[in-house]
This record gives structure tokens, C-alpha cells and sequence, in this order.
């Protein structure tokens, strides 16, 4: 019994931080649209959002909440260019992302 309550304790220190980022990654490309924008980032390299939106079956306000998950978790950066926002992929983000992934994978903790 006391393993199993040492078990669900939170985690702290650089342990929490590595799974609270896997987390964030991981819930910014839990949604299929969140996924098919970031495929569209990568193979553009960088889209405004108005020519996202053109791309996407969805209403320019979907996207753009899309868009803020996005930013918000890592995956994409945005600038400001004049009336538009640029947006693009996050440089590492991906590599970051396997990195996470492979160490949950093997049962490493960093």
C-alpha cells in the first residue's frame, strides 16, 4: 500500500516539468484541426491566418481558437504583420515533442 501512495503523488522539481511540457504538447495536438493546421505550417513553412482559414472547412473564429492552443502550447509562433498575423512553426517543437515521447516510451524520467 505505501508504494501504491508513493505512486500518486504529484511529481516535482524536473521531473513535473518534463510532464506537465509532454502534456501541453501533447493537448495542443488533441484535436484533428489543431493537427491539420500544423501540417499546414509545416509544409508551408509560415501562412497568415486569413489563408489558413481559406485552407480549413471551419469558421475563422474556430481557427483562430485553434491557432491560440497552438501558440499557446509550443507548437507555432506568431507576428504581427501589419493587419495580419503571420504564423509558423515553432523551431524544435517537433524534435522536443519525440524526445518526450521516446523517454515515456522507454520509461526514462528526465
Amino acid at each position: 500500500m505505501k508504494e501504491r501512495i508513493r505512486l500518486m503523488k504529484r511529481p516535482t522539481g524536473a521531473k513535473a516539468r518534463t510532464e506537465e511540457e509532454l502534456a501541453s504538447l501533447a493537448w495542443g495536438l488533441a484535436h484533428p484541426a489543431r493537427v491539420a493546421i500544423l501540417r499546414l505550417l509545416l509544409d508551408q513553412g509560415e501562412c497568415v491566418c486569413g489563408a489558413i482559414v481559406d485552407r480549413m472547412p471551419l469558421a475563422q473564429a474556430t481557427v483562430s481558437q485553434h491557432l491560440k492552443v497552438l501558440k499557446e502550447t509550443g507548437w507555432i509562433e506568431g507576428e504581427i504583420d501589419g493587419p495580419r498575423v503571420c504564423y509558423c512553426p515553432t523551431p524544435g517543437a517537433m524534435t522536443r515533442f519525440r524526445q518526450l515521447l521516446q523517454s515515456l516510451d522507454s520509461g526514462e524520467r528526465r
